[in-house]
């Protein structure tokens, strides 16, 4: 720590100590080493630069290597992450994602966005523009057969429970109308080539389907996300009105646990293995041609250990098909075993991981019903 005299250095180190300031204020991160000087929060080096970028509302320094003042230091005493938080996140909707440090830059910046300097979430009752159960607008949406993304208009109604995007502005029919129900919505900036790029997933005849899109504005695009769990949140709580608000919560939209590349065989294991994209959404272990692509070329249902599902590293003795990849992960299911390969140790060993922590969860009552479809359909 540079600068400042001997007593002041030694305040703030006991202000930065205190297990409230342990992690960063705004996505959970442990061991924040900045502050702001003006909002009084211990956070991260990402978040901090992100604070940068909001200078009227926030001032952000180094604990390690900048000067503090006395009256900087005991402004950071009276604060500090608990306070402040008290004040900024007084009445976040239970809807609401907040994000971690383990997500992308658009949702961070826009909670960050939303608590300093919007005030969101500092009255009670407060109209949100993601709450009211009703939002149309335009979306830029990937083509499913020449890939450009093309404006659509875009319609989300509490009302009528669903999600509706019209090819035209003028159009009286939807191009697709889907129950929120069966909705799921990531962001994957990375995949869609775009910082605003979200993922909508539904299912249709128990299989998925994939919408690509993204809006100039991370604002717009987050609270198309959040006005999602929104509706969703509403339609669960009617659905299920004995179920606690954590329980529907947890119902709401998910990020993937896993996706990347592999490569499988067929039932047989005696054909080549093709490499695939694969996208582990909790149970469902789906495979396409190309990531963007808008349905799965199959999926493989994961169910639990007790159940008679697991995961074993490596291929069975004999395997017969031609692989490019040596990193073998085989799936066994009560009706038969699923084999792929790994370019990686690293991938490989990402993936036991996975599929390990979904084996070891016990099954609802609808995964049951999901499991005996998969069962029927092959």
């Amino acid at each position: 720590m540079a600068g400042g005299n001997e007593l002041s250095m030694k305040a703030l180190k006991e202000v930065w100590k205190r297990a409230e300031n342990s992690l960063c204020a705004d996505c959970g991160k442990p061991d924040p080493d900045w502050a702001s000087s003006t909002l009084g929060v211990f956070i991260c080096l990402s978040c901090s630069g992100i604070h940068r970028n909001i200078p009227s509302i926030s001032k952000v320094k180094s604990l390690k290597m900048d000067y503090w003042d006395d009256a900087q230091v005991q402004f950071l005493a009276k604060h500090g992450n608990a306070v402040t938080k008290a004040i900024y996140e007084a009445h976040i909707p239970i809807y609401y994602y907040q994000p971690t440090y383990n997500d992308c830059q658009v949702l961070r910046e826009q909670w960050i966005r939303a608590k300093y300097e919007r005030k969101e979430f500092t009255e009670p009752g407060r109209q949100l523009p993601y709450s009211d159960g009703l939002k149309e607008g335009i979306l830029w949406k990937r083509g499913r057969d020449n890939g450009q993304f093309l404006p659509r208009k875009f319609l989300l109604s509490e009302r009528e429970g669903c999600l509706k995007y019209f090819t035209k502005q003028d159009a009286k029919e939807p191009k697709i109308n889907v129950k929120i129900d069966v909705i799921n919505a990531t962001f994957q900036p990375e995949k869609i080539g775009n910082p605003n790029g979200l993922q909508i997933t539904y299912l249709k005849d128990n299989k998925t389907r994939n919408i690509f899109v993204y809006h100039e504005s991370g604002k717009e695009v987050v609270d198309w996300f959040n006005a999602i769990r929104s509706v969703q949140f509403h339609y669960l709580k009617v659905a299920f009105p004995i179920a606690s608000d954590n329980e529907i919560k947890n119902r709401l939209t998910r990020n993937f646990l896993k996706e990347g590349y592999m490569e499988k065989t067929g039932p047989k294991h005696r054909e080549a293995f093709k490499k695939r994209w694969f996208t582990l959404d909790h149970r469902r272990l789906m495979y396409f041609k190309d990531p963007l692509d808008a349905f799965a070329k199959g999926e493989v249902f994961v169910g639990s250990g007790e159940n008679g599902y697991s995961v074993q590293k490596g291929l069975p003795s004999g395997t017969q098909g031609n692989f490019s990849w040596h990193y073998g992960i085989t799936i066994v299911t009560p009706d038969r075993e699923y084999l792929f390969t790994c370019e990686t140790e690293t991938d490989q060993l990402e993936w036991i991981r996975a599929f390990t922590s979904v084996i070891n969860q016990a099954m609802t009552p609808q995964e049951y019903a999901i499991e005996a479809y998969f069962k029927f359909k092959s």
